[in-house]
């Protein structure tokens, strides 16, 4: 019998199977949508021209700021994938400290043209290699465009300065604030590291009262509170001899909880006599080393001093000021270059500070204590931050360490690069032209992230009120005839040369910027699910 013309196919053989990828492609989608959310609310403050933001806290707190990394860190974002851009503001500002809104916009446009790709049927891995390969090229191109520029070079450092400072509530003040942070900011560079600066050692104190014009630069140390001088002791004294202290001037505690029951008067005469005498003890070894100013740390378990101290202590001629922070211990002793004492037995000369002045002086609706003439005194400074309410003593703050971070950034890495969206539109330009040298789904890949970086441009023309797809169409052309440092002038209203009107920025700035941004988007578009453990 003859064999059959055909035979079925057997179970085992390999037939194609169908995967249900929609699940994949709407998480991806809702991760791509809630982070551009977040993205859209922070650009309107973008640039010099943009707006502020109103956050009223559920505490009933009130901020205003149009610093990025403020304005997202106070949001309460839900979404897992959007909760990945505020982290990347974080992250820049620990970088950076300044462009917070800058990366958050970018990777916002970036993950709008990620979305047009993966519609396009690109294999997210593909988009997020090529994304990665941008980026570094990136930074060349940026690097390339970097003018060096050198420490003693303070009117550049100003400049850079002042153009963080340009975009914040307190513009108006950026004559001022900008030379401020500059000098601080040299004033805590050590030598010995000369590509290190930590912000630590510059101490920023709020005071309510007068105007941000009143802000000051101050060599030594400046607290917030007033002389306790309770009965009537110094409130000005001169050549001090300064001891931190970390222990209490009054009478001992038990360790453990318990009453002492006291039966008749002689007795308690007895446990006052001690008392006076304990206290008395210890004010005498204190003035046996010639000290004359106290510093004291504020204590949890007991009183620091009690009013019988004050009395003894003011008799002494000894200055007190009492409720120092423990946080702020370090920076006070790194200041006056003395230790701190732990206990009354280590109280020697040899663990005092010296300085010329320590007086109180009354400023706005309260006082100050201010140390100053500080002998051997180590690399820090303070600021002494003022303003006409908390709302603008707050954003004069955060603005201040926006300008800190811009300098800090200067003297890591030593390049300058022109502001105003001209590195962007640069960038743009020659990742476009490279797109079309790439092959395969590559150059499609490049080709949408310099389209991305145009959206600073058109958002900074965008806040500004003028035409934004002239003003970018206009930029690309200046920039096409060779002219790399064109910018948008927003005060003008037009395309001028970045440089020449002094709006410039780190490099480290742009760069870090365009990486974290990149980084963040490479991370969102490889999660295909979410799953929610409980």
């Amino acid at each position: 019998m003859a064999a059959p013309a055909f035979s079925m196919p057997s179970s085992s053989s390999k037939t194609e199977s169908y995967v249900d990828n929609k699940r994949k492609e709407d998480i991806r989608q809702a991760n791509i949508v809630a982070a551009r959310t977040v993205a859209d609310a922070v650009r309107t403050s973008l640039g010099p021209k943009g707006m502020d933001k109103m956050i009223s806290t559920a505490s009933g707190e009130v901020i205003i700021t149009n610093d990025g990394a403020t304005i997202l860190n106070k949001m309460e974002v839900l979404q897992p994938a959007a909760k990945m851009l505020v982290e990347l503001s974080k992250s820049q500002d620990s970088a950076a400290g300044d462009g917070t809104t800058t990366v958050v916009v970018i990777a916002g446009a970036l993950l709008k043209q990620c979305l047009s790709l993966l519609s396009a049927g690109i294999h997210p891995t593909v988009i997020s290699d090529s994304l990665h390969k941008a980026a570094i090229k990136a930074v060349d191109v940026l690097t390339a465009m970097a003018v060096p520029v050198e420490l003693s070079d303070r009117e550049s450092l100003i400049k850079s300065a002042s153009t963080s400072l340009n975009s914040k509530v307190v513009s108006q003040y950026s004559t001022l604030l900008a030379p401020l942070a500059v000098d601080a900011v040299l004033s805590v560079v050590d030598p010995a590291k000369p590509d290190l600066v930590d912000l630590r050692d510059i101490k920023i104190v709020k005071k309510l009262g007068g105007t941000v014009d009143d802000t000051e630069l101050v060599k030594g140390l400046v607290f917030d509170k007033k002389v306790s001088h309770a009965a009537g002791g110094p409130t000005r004294v001169e050549n001090a001899k300064i001891a931190v202290i970390q222990f209490q001037i009054s009478p001992p505690k038990t360790d453990i909880e318990q009453s002492i029951v006291v039966s008749d008067y002689t007795q308690m005469d007895r446990i006052l006599k001690e008392e006076r005498n304990y206290i008395l003890g210890m004010i005498k070894k204190i003035k046996a080393t010639g000290c004359n100013v106290l510093l004291i740390q504020k204590s949890i378990l007991r009183d620091a001093v009690t009013d019988l101290s004050l009395h003894y202590l003011a008799k002494a001629k000894i200055l007190v000021v009492k409720d120092v922070e423990r946080e702020d211990i370090e920076f006070i002793t790194q200041t006056l270059n003395c230790l701190p004492i732990a206990n009354i037995e280590h109280f020697r000369a040899e663990k005092l500070g010296y300085a010329d002045l320590v007086e109180e002086s009354s400023l706005g609706d309260g006082k100050i204590v201010k140390i100053t003439g500080i002998k051997d005194m180590g690399r820090t400074t303070t600021v002494l931050v003022r303003g006409s309410n908390q709302l603008v003593i707050d954003e004069a703050e955060r603005s201040l360490h926006d300008a800190l971070c811009v300098v800090r950034c200067l003297v890591s890495k030593r390049f300058l690069i022109a502001g105003g969206g001209a590195p962007e539109i640069e960038l743009s330009r020659q990742l476009g032209a490279w797109a079309k040298v790439l092959h395969g789904m590559e150059g499609y890949c490049v080709r949408s992230f310099a389209e991305a970086l145009e959206v600073i441009p058109y958002t900074l023309a965008e806040n500004a009120g003028l035409n934004p797809i002239a003003i970018v169409t206009e930029l690309r052309n200046r920039h096409a005839q060779g002219e790399i440092n064109a910018g948008i002038n927003v005060r003008k209203g037009q395309i001028t040369n970045i440089l020449e009107e002094n709006v410039v920025q780190p490099l480290l700035v742009s760069t870090s910027a365009i990486t974290l941004a990149t980084e963040c988007v490479r991370m969102i578009l490889k999660i295909d699910d979410i799953v929610t453990v409980r």
